[in-house]
């Protein structure tokens, strides 16, 4: 029996009513629906009425796009619905997570850097004003997962850091800022991420860790969050060997699941063990960290018969409908889940009062990127600009004995969905504007005979060489490390100890295990206009850094210190 008197959901008795009411209306099918969250592929109200009339899903996410069409697809789609809709989007680092036009606010290790877990209360609050102001009630954040593991291209700059207390007391900053504001969080992806190298996108991902080990880490991150009132947890298809062993000594290496597909996981750890009452949605469907597992038959209903209430993402809503309906039939999903199921997310909705709020007239555009939020980004950036090493005592950068900058620009600035970021020219030209003169280090048409240039004749040219490295995490991707241009890496710091060289990473922290013996380093954390400004503020000598760095940017490594 859910309780739904107690946290995270405090209903009152009218609400428990809705609740119920609205539960026993629905036909077998109708509770089908509300099983799914898909995502939005369709901005066309033809599409999105067929999506109500066929599926009903209980919610939806749509990636970004234009703030005045992604209003009125969310604005369509809860007037159409017979049950209010839950409507989710990334809100990790800011408001463009739902909106293009939306604050980026900055990663979350730029949070992290900050050291202030009202720095983390801010981001919560600009999510969630721009997240409700575009219509969406849901958001998938924050990330809870613990980056030990460097060579994780995905964790990276999308956590807090790698220390417990320090995550622990972001996330919950977050949690309570967002769902304050009547949006309802995420924590993410349960059991923990970061411990594997690999990418649940494209494998399965293993948490390795002990079970003492993990409930003095992980365990502990979550209880604060869940302890502060976190409405959803999403279950990552990330494996927990040993602590699924302990709770079910009968399972095999070969059964062991993700957990996603984890009874043991989300019944015995997170529900009892964790006390967590709320809503517990699956990660995307479609990694293969899922897909691997067992046939996609079995999958789509076992994943709600494991613990999980809400299925989220699909490779074919129709195909995992019918799926998902068989299950029920051939007893692999009983009736009893299904309304337990049910019963939690339609009592989450009831917590944000979606049943009675006016969610038209939430939508306020003039929230969207406001120069109050834009502030707020400044702060943290200001913040969070970390400088890691300082071997060489150069800063402030003199436009007297540094005038002449060889620029030199690394990692792939088009995101998932091709928008470029434009972080080298973004910086240039700041330099510029600072009265430096510039060169692009261009290797594109580089041959041997460049190899073979003169050291004297090189560092002739340059008073000072400045890399700007932006590698940002993304999903398939496998890894974040630096591939050199050809031939023999020409563009390496091979000249670190010929000329003052300043290495800045707007991405990943992690750069000196590539540049170990570059003198003076810098980690920005985020690639935006406001971070480019931060780190010009501070090479000239305007701002002090105050950046403390959120894990160990210097890979364990003795060398890199140097």
């Amino acid at each position: 029996m859910i309780d739904l008197t107690a946290k995270p959901f405090y209903l009152s008795h009218e609400d428990i009513v809705w609740v119920e009411e609205t539960l026993n209306a629905m036909t077998l099918k109708e509770k089908v629906g509300h099983l799914f969250c898909p995502i939005g592929l369709s901005a066309d109200q033809a599409d999105l009425q067929a999506l109500l009339d066929e599926f009903k899903p209980a919610g939806i996410m749509f990636r970004p796009g234009d703030a005045k069409e992604v209003q009125q697809v969310h604005q369509y789609l809860q007037q159409n619905s017979k049950v209010p809709m839950l409507i989710a989007a990334n809100l990790e680092s800011g408001g463009n997570g739902a909106v293009t036009e939306g604050t980026e606010f900055g990663s979350q290790m730029q949070v992290g850097a900050t050291a202030d877990p009202e720095m983390a209360a801010k981001l919560g609050a600009v999510v969630a004003e721009e997240g409700r102001a575009a219509g969406c009630n849901w958001a998938f954040a924050p990330v809870i997962d613990l980056d030990y593991n460097f060579h994780n291209p995905i964790t990276n700059t999308r956590t807090y850091g790698s220390d417990p207390e320090l995550v622990g007391a972001m996330g919950k900053a977050y949690v309570e800022a967002v769902q304050a504001r009547g949006m309802a969080t995420s924590i993410k992806h349960f059991p923990g991420d970061g411990v594997d190298y690999r990418d649940q996108h494209l494998v399965l991902s293993v948490n390795t860790m002990e079970p003492q080990q993990w409930d003095e880490t992980f365990g502990q991150v979550y209880q604060q969050s869940i302890d502060a009132g976190a409405l959803t947890v999403m279950a990552g298809h990330i494996a927990l060997p040993e602590y699924s062993k302990v709770l079910n000594p009968e399972l095999s290496d070969h059964e062991i699941m993700p957990a996603s597909l984890a009874p043991e996981l989300l019944n015995d750890l997170l529900r009892d063990k964790l006390c967590f009452n709320g809503m517990i949605a699956s990660d995307a469907t479609s990694m293969v960290g899922f897909t691997i597992m067992m046939k996609r038959e079995q999958a789509v209903p076992l994943t709600i018969a494991a613990g999980c209430d809400l299925f989220l993402f699909n490779k074919d809503l129709k195909e995992d409908f019918g799926y998902m309906l068989k299950g029920i039939e051939t007893g692999l999903l009983s009736m009893a889940r299904v309304d337990e199921a049910i019963i939690r997310t339609l009592a989450t909705k009831a917590t944000l009062g979606l049943h009675k709020r006016d969610l038209i007239a939430e939508l306020d555009l003039s929230l969207i990127g406001c120069e109050a939020h834009k502030q707020m980004a400044i702060e943290c950036a200001d913040k969070a600009v970390t400088l890691v090493k300082n071997n060489q005592n150069i800063l402030p950068l003199s436009r007297d004995q540094h005038s002449r900058v060889l620029l030199i620009g690394l990692g792939d600035e088009a995101d998932m969905f091709g928008k470029k970021a434009g972080t080298v020219e973004k910086f240039q030209s700041q330099l510029e504007v600072e009265g430096f003169k510039v060169t692009l280090y261009d290797t594109s048409q580089f041959t041997m005979r460049d190899m073979m240039q003169s050291v004297e004749d090189f560092i002739a040219d340059y008073d000072v060489v400045v890399y700007a490295a932006q590698f940002k995490t993304a999903s398939n991707k496998t890894t974040l490390r630096i591939n050199w241009a050809r031939p023999m890496g020409i563009d390496a710091p091979w000249f670190s100890q010929e000329i003052p060289t300043v290495f800045i990473s707007f991405g990943n922290p992690y750069h000196l295990m590539d540049v170990p013996r570059v003198p003076t380093y810098i980690n920005a954390y985020t690639a935006n206009d406001i971070t480019i400004e931060a780190v010009v503020n501070k090479l000239m000598g305007r701002s002090a850094f105050k950046g403390q760095s959120p894990v160990d940017a210097f890979v364990g490594q003795w060398d890199t210190r140097l």
